[in-house]
């Protein structure tokens, strides 16, 4: 496989003023094939991908991640046109449209399905899907745990009550049309309570791209951090952030309502909560997968 380098000049809101970066070398997913599969083929470019869009904060660098991994992945997702509004899965506008800075170039679907939870279930499962998909596997809130390739291999389920019963369903193969309806199984019978119990604890000292901030429960929350850059000097860590939300809506790009409209989120490891723009999460609600 073929890696290529681009030299990227990019426009970025920070602190709420529109500043160039230099030019930088950035390392890219391999070029030769389509890693968001959910995209018509040949229609990806890395000029439109997160890492393009939103420069690191002054005197900072992305943290290095492994190519192939989650993290790398995540830092090449494609975005929609800036200026973008967020829709819900019916068409109407989010309310309000104040808390995001980019959307993410990915489909949300027809049903109120893909929430907050839901939307990292998601993109995790994509990335795993691009990968190996007979590797996909997600638990139910029942605590069931529903692998992909028991699902296309005609091994379903249906919810009883508070049971989860096996049932038989037709065989199919495992393309990305039966994958994306095997989500919406998942998405319907899963939640921010079974995600929570399939990710390991970290510390928030240690944040990493691909980790996620949740809470458990009903009501419950998940926003799932993109990417992280650290300031050469200081160390001080930085966290560009996505989520969705009730009622299920496009995935979008946070925005630091606090810093006059940037991206980047500062961690401040010390502090008891981290706050985003609709939720305010503990600081030991830091989990990975």
């Amino acid at each position: 496989m073929r890696l290529v380098f681009l030299s990227i000049l990019t426009f970025a809101v920070l602190g709420g003023t529109l500043s160039t970066t230099s030019a930088q070398s950035v390392k890219l997913i391999d070029a030769t094939s389509n890693h968001y599969l959910w995209l018509p083929a040949g229609t990806y470019h890395v000029k439109r991908s997160l890492a393009a869009r939103f420069a690191v904060p002054p005197g900072c660098q992305r943290v290095a991640v492994e190519p192939g991994s989650f993290g790398h992945w995540l830092r090449y997702l494609p975005l929609l046109p800036a200026g973008t509004a967020v829709h819900l899965h019916d068409g109407k506008l989010k309310d309000p449209q104040t808390v995001h800075a980019a959307v993410l170039h990915i489909d949300v679907g027809t049903r109120d399905l893909q929430q907050c939870a839901d939307a990292v279930i998601r993109l995790r499962g994509e990335y795993e899907f691009s990968r190996k998909p007979d590797q996909v596997h997600f638990h139910l809130t029942s605590g069931h745990d529903i692998r992909f390739a028991d699902w296309y291999s005609g091994q379903g389920f249906r919810v009883s009550g508070d049971e989860v019963l096996p049932a038989s369903k037709t065989v199919e193969k495992p393309t990305h049309a039966v994958f994306r309806r095997y989500l919406d199984q998942i998405f319907t019978y899963a939640g921010t309570l079974s995600l929570a119990r399939e990710l390991t604890p970290v510390s928030l000292a240690n944040v990493q791209p691909g980790d996620v901030f949740i809470r458990g429960g009903s009501p419950g929350h998940a926003v799932l951090v993109l990417d992280v850059a650290e300031h050469l000097t200081t160390g001080q860590r930085y966290v560009l952030l996505a989520q969705s939300y009730m009622p299920a809506q496009q995935i979008h790009v946070l925005r630091n309502t606090e810093s006059l409209g940037g991206a980047w989120f500062a961690i401040q490891p010390d502090n008891a909560r981290f706050a985003t723009p609709e939720w305010v999460f503990r600081r030991e609600e830091l989990r990975r997968f």
